[in-house]
């Protein structure tokens, strides 16, 4: 199967929410499926509302891309070969917390944004989730 299931994407949520209690941070959870579409989403109690679409338009990003949002941001630095393309596809974020979701065979099946916190600790988060679903 190339798409993310239901049952995988709760398995990701869960994992995230388990990594960011272990750190002490409220995160909004997003989980897309191969086609980029919202298929799970957690906002911890507290977490900041700011942050739900932000942790959307990582997962997205990081599905689009095919790539951590982190590693898209360095190449959109000024000068860089992606410069500006975070105005591209109805916006993008591209600093770290986005991370592609791949199952056991190696194949994208989906991504998760996460927002909430430091960039640091929203990729950890967002590690944490995708290292669930293989």
């Amino acid at each position: 199967m190339n798409d993310i299931t239901l049952a995988q994407a709760q398995n990701a949520v869960a994992a995230a929410i388990e990594k960011s209690k272990q750190i002490g941070v409220k995160m909004d959870i997003a989980i897309v499926d191969a086609g980029a579409n919202l298929k799970a989403f957690a906002r911890m109690d507290s977490a900041w509302l700011g942050s739900i679409d932000i942790a959307l338009k990582k997962a997205r990003t990081a599905r689009y891309f095919d790539m951590n949002t982190g590693d898209i941001g360095g190449l959109s630095q000024p000068g860089g070969a992606l410069y500006n393309i975070e105005h591209s596809n109805g916006g993008l974020i591209t600093f770290p917390g986005g991370v592609p979701i791949k199952n056991s065979s190696g194949t994208i099946i989906g991504a998760i944004g996460v927002s909430g916190d430091s960039v640091e600790n929203d990729h950890a988060v967002a590690e944490a989730g995708a290292a669930a679903v293989n």
